[in-house]
């Protein structure tokens, strides 16, 4: 495509098809706009462009979290006064997958939860949405304490042998790789809270879960890129398309301290259903 030109829904698909984007496969995106550089139309044609390149037998999963309905004693960026925090926990509003903006995921993973025919899981932190086929099984039965685990939309992905995608952004934003750290026999845990909806309106909720770690994602995701990710231009980004059950057990074998529950051979988590 010449240098001078915007990026359209029809070279953008064929840069995907280029990369190895399959057609009918579940593939979770992750993306930056910014990076694919002038699109003629935007996250609308981007959208458009994945949805092309996986044809009408597959299905786009993209992350539509919610940190900010999350403790207030916890928000660092910036931080809340604690006098605000009884205020907080008792006013904002429970988490409804059908209205709730996503916050921080992206303007394409914001297109693509109020796309037509979209699904959504219904997590109150750390929500998917997905269109296709395969939508309503990737977000039904998202577990509120099991965040990212075997029970979430980044586990159904694993079950369905889908791809992960970054598009024009790092590994620190490959959400599968927190999959690993469910497998630990006896993982740490932390103490969640979010507001969620309830029968007579909404409440404040507790549970515990995981404490999951990404200091590590860059480290990882560059050690499997060795042979395990092509790497590509889609639009003006540099990308990459990989296995997700590939991924997530090469992390599981990098951990620390594993047992044989994955040993010896890093059995995947279909091994052992």
């Amino acid at each position: 495509m010449d240098a001078g030109l915007p990026y359209t829904r029809a070279t953008l698909a064929d840069d995907l098809r280029s990369l190895g984007v399959r057609r009918g496969s579940v593939l979770l995106a992750h993306s930056s706009l910014k990076a694919l550089g002038w699109v003629c139309g935007g996250p609308v044609t981007v959208v458009q462009a994945l949805l092309d390149a996986l044809g009408p037998d597959g299905t786009l999963v993209v992350a539509t979290h919610t940190p900010d309905n999350t403790d207030p004693a916890g928000w660092r960026h910036p931080p809340v006064p604690e006098s605000w925090w009884p205020v907080i926990r008792a006013h904002l509003p429970g988490f409804d997958p059908a209205v709730t903006p996503s916050r921080w995921m992206g303007v394409v993973a914001e297109t693509v939860r109020t796309w037509p025919g979209a699904r959504r899981s219904d997590h109150p932190q750390v929500s998917f949405a997905a269109v296709g086929p395969a939508a309503e099984a990737v977000v039904s039965g998202h577990r509120l304490d099991e965040m990212l685990g075997r029970n979430s939309p980044v586990g159904a992905v694993y079950r369905l042998d889908g791809d992960v995608l970054l598009l024009g952004v790092g590994h620190h934003r490959n959400t599968s790789l927190h999959l690993a750290e469910y497998r630990l026999p006896n993982p740490p845990r932390r103490r969640e809270g979010s507001a969620v909806r309830i029968r007579t309106g909404r409440a404040w909720t507790r549970w515990q879960d995981v404490d999951t770690d990404e200091s590590d994602f860059d480290r990882v995701g560059e050690a499997f890129e060795g042979g395990g990710a092509r790497i590509g231009r889609v639009g003006a980004a540099e990308c990459r398309l990989m296995r997700q059950r590939a991924l997530v057990d090469s992390r599981s074998c990098s951990i620390p301290d594993r047992v044989a529950i994955v040993a010896p051979g890093c059995h995947s988590i279909q091994d052992r259903a």
